[in-house]
């Protein structure tokens, strides 16, 4: 760490513990609060970290040890959410027809395929829309909404960087670019084959008992589809070799700019990303903007958010990396019984904790929990990153404010007139399908 003589204590993680307990609560018990007043109540958090620590550590190593996680981290997470959010809302695809249970089934599987590409926030945003178009003739449709949230918004991103958040904070603490892709694909194949055949049982029930469709059983679920902005795909392919290709320098030039050693590749990497967007931005036709909606907000919602995350979280890394014998060290006894690591335990502490707070920054509590060393956890204790990864993706399903497109996707519904369930009726749909499934997957898999 870049300030050698602060020892930081627990109460440096009040900071960290009000953001969260403010990212957590005040959309559901003030919504319009939060949705006026976030930007003020995140920056309140992150001074209240600063300030003191300017004060007791000196403003110049605090300026420094704030601009070197900025640069190391925030910049590269919000280059890649920039250019995905970006290249997605210049996509536009549209279907006319009506889905079948089957058809519906298809498209859930492959918005969670979708999502490893583009993220799952971009994977909701550019299907909830068709999805919604294709079931506007039924009555019965909030759970198609609820299982779109389960698969395409989180379960679904659980292979690449590119993915969920979390595994893109993984790709920045230096975890290869195709790790989860080659350890993960069976976990991912499991569990969507499980949720997709819940979900199809559950579709076809209500299909075939909803008034409002004509003749089930002489539909077919045939649907036109058309695509515009087909020459964002290439930003899209651009945008994914760039990443992958920076990942496989092993020589990066560093240089030292006022005492901060800064990587070239990754630096030109995030300006790239960044100008890819601003050209998909100008050459997206408007009209497409307008189709999808494409509102800079939610994208401005994430940038201040995940600032907040990176600053408070600074302390709580510091003192996990201390171990067992540094403040937290009854937290990381709590995951390591008698000095050994419980893989299911890593599991569904990550999990529980992803979907009461946020996944992103859950993520990194354990990742660091687990030893923080990339190199160690994808080789002799990948079960444990394993568990980490999947309990951040999966389990940020299990509540609406688990996974950043989760809130979005049921505000574009219930702009659509689809009554969709509250906080706590969200949780009871998340208990009834999606824990008896995490159950069984925990068993067979650990």
């Amino acid at each position: 760490m870049l300030h050698d003589h602060l020892s930081f204590s627990l109460p440096w993680v009040i900071p960290f513990g009000g953001f969260l307990a403010s990212l957590a609560l005040l959309p559901v018990i003030t919504p319009n609060l939060w949705h006026q007043r976030y930007g003020i109540i995140i920056m309140g958090w992150v001074a209240s970290l600063l300030i003191p620590l300017a004060l007791i550590d000196g403003l110049i190593p605090s300026l420094y040890l704030l601009i070197h996680t900025l640069l190391h981290h925030y910049v590269p997470f919000m280059a890649l959410i920039t250019v995905l959010f970006t290249v997605g809302g210049g996509i536009h695809i549209s279907m006319k027809g009506s889905a079948s249970p089957l058809m519906n089934a298809g498209l859930l599987g492959l918005g969670a395929l979708l999502a490893n590409v583009i993220g799952t926030m971009g994977a909701s945003m550019l299907l909830i829309r068709p999805i919604i178009a294709l079931n506007r003739y039924r009555q019965y449709i909030s759970h198609v909404i609820i299982f779109f949230i389960f698969l395409v918004s989180n379960i679904g991103g659980i292979l690449t960087p590119l993915g969920d958040p979390p595994l893109f904070i993984g790709f920045l603490n230096d975890v290869d670019f195709f790790w989860t892709t080659t350890h993960l694909i069976y976990p991912f194949l499991m569990v969507v084959g499980l949720v997709l055949a819940v979900f199809w049982i559950i579709d076809h029930y209500y299909f075939y008992h909803d008034p409002s469709v004509p003749d089930p059983i002489h539909m077919h679920g045939a649907a036109k589809i058309s695509i515009k902005g087909l020459k964002n795909f290439i930003f899209l392919g651009a945008a994914i070799t760039l990443i992958i290709l920076e990942s496989m320098i092993t020589t990066k030039p560093h240089v030292t700019v006022l005492g901060l050693s800064v990587n070239l590749a990754a630096l030109t990497r995030d300006g790239l990303l960044f100008s890819m967007a601003i050209v998909s931005w100008k050459l997206t036709a408007p009209t497409i903007h307008e189709a999808n909606r494409f509102t800079w907000e939610p994208l401005c919602e994430v940038a201040i958010v995940f600032l907040g995350i990176f600053v408070t979280v600074i302390p709580v890394l510091d003192m996990l990396k201390a171990g067992e014998s540094g403040p937290l060290g009854a937290l990381i006894l709590l995951a390591n019984p008698n000095g050994i690591p419980d893989v299911r335990l890593y599991f569904w502490l990550t999990g529980v904790l992803s979907a009461i707070l946020d996944n992103a920054p859950t993520y990194l509590m354990f990742f660091n929990m687990a030893g923080g060393e990339a190199s160690t956890l994808m080789t002799e204790k990948a079960p444990i990153l394993g568990a980490i990864s999947m309990g951040a993706v999966f389990l940020g399903a299990m509540t609406y404010i688990g996974n950043a497109p989760n809130f979005m996707v049921r505000s574009i519904a219930t702009r659509s007139h689809i009554k969709m369930p509250g906080f706590l009726g969200y949780i009871l749909w998340s208990l009834c399908i999606l824990l008896p499934i995490f159950l069984l997957f925990s068993w067979i898999w650990f």
